[in-house]
């Protein structure tokens, strides 16, 4: 009976013991995580904060799924050494977990600057997790004023989630806009202007320079009055694991198409990895959750003897903010159609005749079919692109395309 080892509990880890089953309904499989919840959408924690889903709601194959896998899970518990020749893992417990195939869904940690006088700042929280979002739950009350350090999304999401339950929520960024890393100059406005109007205060283009206690001191000269600090600059990928083993690494750990490492016998998936990126052209880091899904039951499958492939990742986010809903996807190269409105913004980029990415504000129909063009790597002759930039929708494909997507039914 094959040993089937995975480290981390959130979806990689999850979606690795579904590929796994899907290949080997006996083998032994046995899960450590570091947190003690697993198998839960970490999405779901600033709606957790707002009172719009709970711990039951938040699981995401549901709780049964272990007992349903066979999956022997360990919480609270740390990988802290990877022996590959011996094909074993150190536990923080000081057991050693032996293994035929490992999988590492180590995901990532929070970043943070070392801030001057951050050591004074009592509460102080990051937002990845639902620890992190129980914590907050106990330390924010109805005349708490919160300051986030950090206007991408992590840092968005849980201004929010918090929006309801604080006296005041004040978010700085250094970046000029908001969601610098989604968004540009023509969209992030839009975005701006409604987030003030959900009673969010916005510093952008200004960041802490020092902490007082209870006052942050800003590049601009101003201070801020805080009771509650949170920082969401954003997070790195934990490779340690892997790198101290002697695997190959580089801003995440370097994984092929079947998702395994340099190192035989070990697989990775998740925000830990870097992937292709068929947009880019290049591999780079594709930390969200659908890439995490599908590399994980890749890394699964192959490592129960079959022979999945993970080529198509592309960068994307998909998230909304007080009803004002945002997609983006790809790599942001020429503009081949920009369509602004007081609130709304289309924005689709294109090189070497196919679609490489795109961004949309507000009206967010349809959008998988740009997904689709880009991650299928459609020669855009080949479509009736001028009507697709308007309007997403299966007819400029032709009838065959929509014969074999839609199994006949055109």
């Amino acid at each position: 009976m094959k040993k089937y080892l995975i480290i981390g509990g959130s979806i990689a880890g999850v979606s690795c013991a579904e590929g796994i089953r899907s290949r080997d309904g006996e083998g032994e499989i046995t899960l450590v995580t570091a947190e003690a919840f697993s198998n839960y959408g970490r999405p779901l924690i600033s709606y957790y904060l707002e009172g719009k889903t709970d711990i039951p709601r938040m699981s995401w194959r549901g709780e049964d799924f272990y007992e349903k896998n066979r999956v022997q899970v360990r919480h609270g518990v740390t990988a802290e050494k990877l022996e590959p020749e011996a094909k074993r893992v150190i536990l923080s417990t000081g057991e050693a977990l032996s293994y035929d195939a490992l999988c590492l869904c180590l995901g990532s940690h929070p970043f943070s600057p070392r801030f001057e006088g951050l050591e004074t700042v009592e509460n102080r929280f990051f937002f990845t997790t639902l620890e992190d979002a129980l914590a907050l739950e106990k330390a924010v009350g109805k005349e708490s004023r919160v300051l986030i350090v950090g206007a991408g999304f992590i840092g968005l999401k849980c201004a929010e989630g918090l929006r309801d339950r604080a006296g005041s929520v004040t978010v700085c960024d250094l970046a000029a806009h908001a969601m610098s890393a989604n968004l540009d100059a023509d969209c992030a406005p839009i975005l701006e202007k409604h987030l003030a109007e959900n009673g969010l205060r916005l510093m952008l283009g200004d960041t802490v320079t020092k902490f007082e206690g209870k006052t942050a001191r800003m590049k601009s000269g101003k201070t801020v009055k805080f009771d509650v600090l949170v920082i969401a600059i954003g997070t790195r990928p934990n490779v340690s694991l892997l790198a101290e083993a002697g695997g190959a690494v580089n801003k995440g750990i370097l994984a092929g198409e079947r998702m395994e490492t340099s190192l035989p016998g070990v697989w990775a998936a998740g925000d830990c990895t870097e992937s292709m990126d068929v947009s880019a052209g290049e591999a780079g880091l594709l930390a969200v959750l659908p890439n995490a899904s599908l590399q994980g039951f890749c890394a699964g499958v192959n490592m129960a003897g079959g022979a999945e492939k993970f080529d198509k990742g592309i960068k994307m986010n998909s998230i909304g903010f007080f009803g004002l809903h945002i997609m983006s996807a790809g790599t942001y190269t020429e503009p081949v159609y920009t369509e602004i409105t007081e609130h709304s913004c289309k924005k689709l980029f294109a090189a070497g005749g196919v679609l490489t990415g795109f961004i949309l504000l507000g009206d967010v129909s349809r959008a998988g079919i740009y997904t689709s063009l880009i991650r299928e790597r459609t020669p855009l002759e080949t479509v009736d692109f001028e009507a697709l930039k308007k309007e997403p929708s299966l007819l400029p494909f032709g009838q065959a395309f929509r014969a074999k997507k839609l199994g006949g039914a055109v």
